[in-house]
């Protein structure tokens, strides 16, 4: 709409009363318009900066929102808040760089949150002063939402196993199948901190009294563990269940649907599928009593554990290692594995063991 006599008169009359800088700026901004206008003939479109450029003359004057005829003030309003983000953007990100936490600090914070799960933030911050490590209670509840993922500070299992492991059982079944796909089940009873296989046993009919029977030879003379975890099989029955209590063992029944719970015996089940029973043709019951039999001596006395720092089962306190002499092999499965440990004569070299 072009504009009335009157209202360029009125417009005159208003110029007279404003200062010079203020008609310069006004000038600068139709300019500027003018500039994307005459960039092309249908809808203009702005550049980035130009939109900087606007923002920065409107800043100079209270009247810019007169000298607007392109764009609405609320797009300019919406333009300043845009460039002020990006602003304190690049502030944030320079303090963050210039405030950069070492490496070996942040590993410093997990461990001291992984290793104490009831200590709060104030708790763990007063503990890095102590390492000679100043940070602020912020930074630190950071790293504490990022490692715990629950802020509940119940036990849980991880915690349950780190704190009893020297007590704890753990025992479990798997089934494995002959050169007939007759079903037959293995029953294995393992001690969870070293890692070392108690007992294994093997029935094509694992009923209540077969594996109240396996608990009790696992048990002689009065040796029992603390706790004993199992699943919520029906094979453990009552007489299972009497013979824990009789023995002082506590059972604890692992929650429904959730194996993680008894991850290290399914572990070890894994492991034996794949180390042995998948490389053999399972003949009849015996056949596969020998083959787990002989894989739990190997797993016990030669096969490191990455769960317990390379380890053995056996050797779990360790052993003094000969770092000369010669390298002896003994087959395991008939050569499936083998376990290598130095002799000091060469005949005991060339004698095949296992």
């Amino acid at each position: 709409m072009k504009p009335t006599t009157v209202a360029l008169a009125f417009g005159a009359i208003s110029d007279i009363r404003r200062s010079r800088a203020d008609l310069l700026v006004e000038n600068a901004l139709l300019h500027q318009q003018l500039i994307v206008l005459h960039r092309q003939v249908k809808r203009p479109k702005l550049t980035n900066g130009d939109r900087i450029r606007l923002v920065l003359l409107a800043r100079c004057s209270i009247f810019w929102h007169q000298a607007l005829h392109i764009i609405q003030p609320d797009t300019l309003l919406r333009w300043h808040r845009d460039l002020f983000g990006l602003y304190w953007r690049y502030i944030s990100n320079r303090m963050k760089k210039k405030q950069r936490i070492a490496l070996e600090t942040i590993q410093i914070i997990r461990r001291l949150i992984q290793e104490n799960t009831l200590w709060g933030a104030e708790r763990i911050r007063g503990e890095l002063l102590k390492l000679g490590i100043s940070l602020s209670k912020r930074t630190i509840q950071k790293y504490i939402r990022l490692v715990r993922k629950s802020p509940s500070f119940t036990q849980n299992w991880a915690t349950f196993f780190r704190n009893h492991m020297g007590d704890i059982w753990v025992c479990d079944f798997t089934v494995a199948y002959d050169w007939l796909f007759r079903p037959i089940y293995i029953f294995v009873i393992m001690e969870l901190k070293k890692r070392r296989i108690i007992h294994v046993g093997v029935t094509d009919s694992p009923a209540d009294e077969w594996t109240a029977q396996q608990l009790r030879e696992a048990t002689p003379c009065g040796e029992h563990p603390k706790y004993l975890i199992r699943d919520r099989d029906k094979k453990y029955g009552p007489q299972f269940s009497a013979l824990a209590i009789h023995s002082g063992i506590g059972v604890i029944k692992t929650p429904f649907r959730t194996p993680k719970t008894n991850a290290f015996c399914e572990r070890f089940m894994g492991s034996l599928k794949r180390e042995c029973l998948d490389h053999s043709l399972v003949l009849h019951q015996r056949h596969l009593k020998r083959l787990v039999s002989e894989y739990r001596v190997y797993f016990n006395e030669e096969r490191p554990h990455q769960g317990i720092q390379q380890r053995i089962p056996n050797r779990y306190d360790g052993l003094p290692i000969n770092e000369s002499g010669v390298i002896r092999s003994i087959l395991f499965l008939g050569g499936l594995h083998h376990g290598y440990s130095r002799v000091s004569s060469p005949l005991q070299a060339n004698f095949p063991g296992g």
